[in-house]
């Protein structure tokens, strides 16, 4: 997956001008104890984020 999909499924969930915020602030055990932007900034794959995402915001799987 591509970032810019990422950004563009994120911006659909939480809307655009929270997005970033929970990227920013949501630490999450699903990422080892990381934010989205810490998990992305470590080398984790965008669509591992999404899935760790989805799993912590219970997402249902046809968003997955």
């Amino acid at each position: 997956m591509r970032l810019t999909v990422f950004w563009q499924r994120m911006a659909e969930h939480f809307g655009a001008g929270y997005a970033d915020t929970f990227a920013r602030d949501h630490v999450m055990s699903e990422l080892g104890g990381r934010t989205v932007h810490q998990a992305l900034d470590a080398g984790w794959a965008a669509k591992d984020v999404w899935h760790a995402v989805c799993a912590a915001m219970d997402l249902p799987q046809e968003k997955r």
